[in-house]
């Protein structure tokens, strides 16, 4: 049984909690690989929608054992805060695994996030203020807190006093705020401490016995490709790398243990944020896409920037990240449309683009070359195979698999985890 990645394929909101729980009833592990609480998953089951934020989507299959890993960073307060949630509502927990490698949001981290993005104004690059970015520039810069620190408190508050001794300074004496109390932040992490030590392991042994007894591992990245700080559109990119290496470097274990690498991206483009967005729709279209779409950010609750697909992105995410599927969501949105645009290159300055342009300004100028399909009336939430779609439908799925260089395995056809079409099965190559 294989080891499956699964990614983003444009900026996020793609539809992964969904791809994830199609997957979950026959995986053993799903482990979140890279992020924090600044990106959310939601799924519908049977009616119930589930907005998912730290934990993985795994959480809701009975019998999937759920993992963060080392890649992840954790605010610690959200983490027991949506198990909390959950729970009430029926849902088990108890298999939940957490690295001890994994770094941890501090109180100072997002203090430090909300004061630094105030600072930028007008270059504000649009983070959630959730401290995530500040918490891995801790972690580059080998100062910050991880998971198994909680246990060692004199080790805790020697770590704490170090990040504290510069950030204090830069609180009281560049942003004019009040400096922050060693014992504050120490007396809080501790108290989360004993709660946490079940769920604590060595992931990455874990994980890779798990493949050395043949199960199935699911890696599920949070953001995506458009927004990993490596291959995004740097600088309006999350702090972790979303794509495919990320998995590996993000919970230990190695690349040749990976068998599928999965991409989901919607049926048009969607966006939250700063940053260029060739396709974006400033018009009665883009209202269109968000009001039937319900575009708004699962964790933010932001309305989306919307815009027609992008063949573009999805070409690049095909070759960044190795795919070799794609999961296209959301098709339902585009029924009623007489015509749908999709971009398949890009005009900069008068040279046509077939691949990403290489630089941010290059990129900022892009101007999409659009090719019109053909659209359809009919309600497709019915469809269960390829061949209950309208005849428009397939032609357009089929025109986005040629223009993006990689099978759509799966469609989504409506919300509800059931309302999809599979042609080809993710876990087989």
């Amino acid at each position: 049984m294989p080891g499956v990645i699964l990614v983003g394929a444009q900026w996020g909101d793609e539809g992964k909690g969904k791809a994830t729980d199609l997957l979950g009833a026959r995986v053993d592990y799903v482990v979140k690989y890279n992020g924090g609480n600044n990106a959310g998953h939601t799924v519908v089951i049977g009616g119930e929608t589930y907005a998912l934020h730290l934990l993985p989507s795994g959480i809701l299959s009975p019998g999937c054992i759920p993992v963060i890993g080392n890649g992840v960073v954790i605010d610690l307060g959200v983490l027991f805060g949506e198990i909390d949630a959950i729970e009430k509502r029926g849902v088990d927990t108890s298999r939940m695994l957490v690295s001890s490698a994994a770094h941890i949001i501090t109180q100072y981290s997002r203090t430090m996030d909300n004061v630094t993005e105030r600072f930028l104004g007008s270059r504000k690059i649009g983070t959630t203020g959730r401290g995530i970015g500040p918490a891995y520039a801790d972690k580059i810069s080998r100062v910050g807190i991880r998971v198994g620190d909680l246990f060692d408190e004199e080790l805790l508050r020697e770590k704490v006093e170090g990040a504290l001794e510069q950030k204090n300074h830069l609180l009281v004496k560049v942003y004019n705020r009040r400096a922050i109390s060693v014992d504050e932040v120490v007396d809080n992490l501790l108290s989360h401490a004993p709660r946490l030590a079940p769920m604590v392991a060595d992931t990455s042994l874990v994980l890779n016995q798990a493949l050395d007894r043949g199960e199935t591992v699911l890696f599920e990245g949070g953001q995506a490709t458009m927004l990993d700080v490596d291959h995004g559109t740097y600088p309006f990119v999350t702090s972790s790398n979303a794509t495919a290496g990320g998995a590996c470097t993000g919970t230990g274990v190695g690349p040749t243990r990976i068998n599928r690498v999965v991409g989901v991206l919607k049926a048009y483009t969607t966006r939250v944020g700063e940053g260029p967005m060739p396709t974006e729709l400033l018009d009665a279209s883009g209202e269109r896409l968000r009001a039937v779409g319900h575009e708004y950010g699962t964790t933010t609750g932001r309305p989306r920037r919307c815009g027609w697909y992008d063949a573009v992105v999805a070409r690049y995410a095909n070759r960044v990240n190795g795919l070799t599927d794609f999961v296209l969501t959301k098709l339902d949105v585009l029924t009623g449309l007489e015509k749908i645009p999709v971009c398949v290159a890009y005009d900069v300055v008068g040279v046509r683009h077939e691949e990403l342009p290489l630089d941010q300004s290059a990129f900022g100028a892009a101007v999409p070359i659009y090719e019109a399909f053909e659209g359809w009336t009919e309600d497709i939430t019915g469809a269960r195979t390829f061949e209950d779609l309208p005849a428009a439908a397939q032609r357009y799925v089929l025109a986005l698999e040629a223009v993006s260089g990689c099978r759509m395995s799966v469609i989504g056809v409506g919300p509800g985890r059931d309302e999809i079409v599979v042609r080809h099965d993710l876990l087989v190559g």
